[in-house]
């Protein structure tokens, strides 16, 4: 028994035994992060129940009351039912512009806007006219209403202007909803035997938190947005037809058609199947914060186990090569001086940033593995080569995260050059002569 436990075999089943050991503490520190990961989300709803949630805005459409008669057998009405007709426009164009600025909640920073939208758009009364025959209902003209759809309104701070073919008209709260967006509604008689189109126009200011949508909500869409911010991440059921992403911000347009979507031209407002696929349907941009500290410090983590093992391999090999001898719990230590890292990194980086945090949280376990190797191992030479080792390491660690889109390809080629150093430097060992202790002897005294 005692042979085995002194053999080269139980060492690396030990190490590795170690290595996988250390996956509790890792395990805790990215239970942390995303503690405080859902801690930044709850300071964005807070931001955003004062100033205006993720704004998403309907545009204009027509809402017209309608009754339905049913005749009786005798050919008298035997039922009516009241119910509203929803009515797209024909064609609308939206411009938003939108201004962004950073709120903080104690540490944590959230990104909030404020828009200045324009909408204009043109209804057919063809069409208005057309449908109501198709659904055998008769519509009171006179009694429709134009409507705004909004997904937050204590977002909207102003609205400068509403017209309607040049004339003003004014919005007012309303009780209706469609879908999950609230409504401001202004009235919009129509003459019933009216044949040219009918143009609207708006302009409002609206707050909003992290994202701006519009829903297509014309049979011709055109939609613009425009911002300062550097960094848009572009959002919902398509993708901008047109986008310019610089330094100084981004311009993005989209041309959607009616064909693009699962709705049609007119609808009746109690039908919830298709009001609950108004949301599915929106497409905006987010104002992506790059390289987040929560989502690096969980992309370091992901690299956790990986680095861990690669330091105990490298223990290991001065123990190969230079004869040396290293105990479970020094690698233990070595071990929870590397989980520590994160912690450290995961709380420097909300204070000073992640890139000087990462630098800080590096170079604190850089000395102390360092210097606690020279120590160990009574070789300064030894002590400066490993922590140099483990300063590699962690380099090759930011490079890993820095690269979002070529990590997997820079952490494949890190692993396999890794593996054939092994294998070089390891080539010529008798891995069955080492730490065979000798046989006692079998003279007579």
């Amino acid at each position: 028994m005692f042979r085995w436990t002194q053999s080269i075999t139980a060492k690396v089943l030990g190490i590795g035994a170690l290595a996988l050991i250390m996956l509790i503490p890792l395990t805790q520190a990215d239970g942390l992060v995303r503690e405080r990961q859902a801690m930044r989300e709850a300071a964005s709803v807070r931001v955003a129940e004062g100033w205006g949630g993720p704004q998403t805005i309907g545009g204009l459409v027509v809402a017209v009351p309608t009754r339905h008669e049913i005749a009786g057998s005798d050919g008298r009405i035997a039922s009516v039912r009241d119910g509203t007709e929803i009515v797209l426009a024909d064609q609308q164009s939206t411009v938003a512009d939108l201004t962004v600025e950073r709120r903080h909640v104690g540490i944590y920073e959230v990104p909030v806007y404020t828009g200045d939208v324009t909408l204009r758009g043109r209804i057919l009364p063809d069409d208005l006219r057309r449908f109501a025959a198709d659904t055998g209902s008769t519509w009171a003209m006179g009694k429709a209403e134009l409507r705004l759809l909004v997904a937050d309104t204590r977002g909207v701070q102003d609205i400068t202007s509403v017209t309607v073919d040049g004339r003003p008209v004014r919005f007012a709260s309303s009780a209706a909803r469609m879908g999950p967006y609230t409504v401001l509604s202004a009235p919009l008689p129509i003459d019933a035997g009216r044949t040219t189109p009918i143009d609207f126009a708006a302009t409002l200011r609206i707050a909003g938190t992290e994202s701006f949508s519009a829903l297509p909500l014309a049979r011709t869409n055109s939609v613009r947005i425009r911002s300062a911010w550097p960094d848009p991440g572009f959002t919902g059921a398509l993708l901008p037809a047109k986008r310019s992403v610089t330094k100084e911000g981004f311009d993005a347009a989209w041309q959607v058609l009616d064909l693009n979507r699962d709705y049609g031209q007119h609808w009746d407002a109690a039908n919830t199947e298709v009001a609950g696929r108004l949301a599915s349907s929106t497409f905006g941009v987010k104002l992506h914060q790059p390289g987040g500290v929560y989502q690096q410090n969980d992309r370091a983590g992901k690299y956790g186990l990986l680095f861990i093992a690669l330091t105990f391999v490298a223990f290991f090999l001065f123990e190969i090569l230079k004869g040396l001898r290293l105990h479970p719990v020094q690698y233990l230590l070595v071990g929870a001086a590397m989980t520590s890292f994160y912690v450290l990194l995961l709380a420097l980086s909300e204070q000073i940033g992640f890139g000087a945090a990462y630098a800080v949280a590096a170079s604190t376990v850089v000395l102390i593995v360092g210097g606690y190797a020279t120590a160990a191992l009574r070789a300064r030479g030894a002590g400066l080569c490993l922590g140099g080792v483990l300063a590699l390491v962690y380099v090759i660690l930011y490079g890993l995260i820095g690269a979002e889109q070529y990590a997997l390809l820079i952490g494949s080629v890190v692993l396999v050059t890794v593996i054939a150093l092994l294998m070089y430097l390891t080539r010529r060992i008798d891995w069955y002569a080492y730490g065979t202790p000798p046989l006692p002897s079998t003279e007579s005294p």
